[in-house]
């Protein structure tokens, strides 16, 4: 057993379970409700990637690979997620393991894909299986080969990073409606230059374990308005239809499958919180073959809660559902 996963196991004898941290806010804290909501909401997304699937036959060539998706609470967002997950879930109805690279809303400076050390994830309606192994491969791996110190560059163990982040666990009851019982690998993913290595490490040694995966980005768009202290066009409605504009310069560059530009977008325009997750969830779909994407749904918050919980024309968050293929 390699150093890695000696150091990795040893961690996980102490936790081997990940409690929820944000289950009553973004989401029901309730099993049955959590359960309720999350069905309806995976229905509302089957129909809306039924029509668009039927409306995009270029999407159908291959079997899509990778989706972004959206990590707010769900009655913002959690129909958009579920449009991207059911779409993905349509060509590749039998996976072995789903691989979610996460926005990191932890305030500590990385460069690494943060890996935690747990085994299960608990949510309101059951234990969601980490895929240990496949985790402890990603270091033990590039150890046998001689490449530890790339390894370590790339990946490392550290729960700080997991344990208040909101940016996979919302995604979870969702997840497993998609694809039941099917283990996950949480990868916090910063947004730094080595988030295109990060995903492109994940994806061939996914190859190289004979795995059939799916990568996700779990992350937002532009934070726009006073409570994210982010107004450059003012504030009213031209203000957010701004931040929609924001949007597209970075959705525009994943159509364009150019997850090297991604990062740097994000930096200079400041359009999403998990750019790191989507240069990553990008450069893996392309190891495994993907060359072409194209995004299902485009909203903001202030659009979605128009008609549940209307909203002054101040604040929104953008959301996206894209498929990579």
């Amino acid at each position: 057993m390699s150093g890695f996963s000696i150091l990795i196991s040893m961690i996980e004898a102490e936790n081997s379970l990940r409690k929820p941290a944000v289950a009553g806010m973004f989401y029901p804290a309730d099993a049955a409700q959590c359960r309720r909501e999350a069905q309806q909401l995976y229905q509302i997304g089957q129909a809306a990637a039924r029509q668009w699937v039927a409306s995009a036959p270029g999407s159908q060539a291959a079997a899509a690979m990778g989706a972004i998706v959206p990590h707010a609470g769900w009655i913002c967002s959690g129909a958009i997620a579920t449009e991207a997950l059911a779409a993905l879930a349509m060509q590749k109805p039998e996976i072995d393991l789903v691989v979610v690279f996460g926005a990191i809303h932890t305030p500590i400076r990385t460069t690494q894909g943060m890996l935690d050390s747990h085994r299960y994830w608990r949510e309101p309606g059951g234990d969601v299986a980490i895929d240990v192994d496949f985790r402890q491969r990603l270091g033990g791996v590039a150890e046998a080969a001689g490449s530890l110190a790339a390894a370590v560059q790339l990946f490392a163990v550290d729960d700080r990073f997991h344990q208040r982040e909101h940016a996979v666990e919302v995604e979870l009851p969702l997840i497993q409606l998609a694809w039941p019982d099917t283990p996950v690998l949480p990868v916090e993913t910063p947004a730094a230059e080595s988030a295109v290595a990060i995903g492109q490490q994940v994806a061939r040694q996914v190859m190289a374990a004979g795995l059939n995966a799916v990568y996700l980005a779990s992350s937002d768009f532009t934070h726009y308005g006073p409570s994210y202290q982010f107004t450059p066009a003012g504030i009213g409605p031209a203000a957010l239809d701004w931040a929609m504009a924001n949007d597209r310069r970075l959705l525009s560059l994943v159509t364009a499958m150019t997850p090297e530009r991604v990062v740097p977008e994000v930096w200079a325009h400041g359009n999403a919180c998990g750019g790191g997750a989507i240069a990553a969830m990008m450069s893996a779909c392309q190891v495994a073959g993907a060359t072409k994407a194209a995004v299902m749904h485009h909203s903001n918050s202030f659009q979605t809660l128009a008609k549940v919980a209307p909203q002054q024309p101040v604040n929104a968050v953008g959301y996206a559902a894209a498929i990579v293929w």
